[in-house]
């Protein structure tokens, strides 16, 4: 059975997360995108302690299209190793998961 995921990504400006989650929902590899500029990290990277401000974005998807959002992400992306963490939901309210899968198209078999 199809299940509902949410695909964690964090964007360097909202600007260029706007476009790569507008293109997401267009593409129906998700069904909503929600962006959330502000975000402060701090991380290591290749050595070096780093902050940045970041825009979280969370794509809701189903499960069968998590491989082909990670796909577009690393395409759209202009980070070298965008952050995507997949979460499968424990449970989704009925009416809203009919919305999900009537928004995304289900994954090439």
């Amino acid at each position: 059975m199809e299940r509902a995921v949410f695909v964690y990504t964090t964007w360097p400006t909202t600007v260029e997360a706007e476009a790569a989650g507008r293109t997401l929902v267009d593409r129906r590899l998700a069904a909503c995108v929600n962006i959330l500029p502000g975000m402060i990290s701090h991380y290591r990277w290749q050595g070096q302690l780093e902050r940045a401000e970041e825009t979280v974005m969370l794509i809701k998807t189903r499960s069968s299209l998590a491989d082909a959002v990670s796909d577009a992400v690393k395409e759209l992306h202009s980070y070298d190793t965008p952050a995507i963490l997949v979460m499968p939901l424990e449970s989704v309210e009925t009416g809203y998961f009919g919305w999900l899968m009537d928004e995304t198209e289900p994954a090439p078999k």
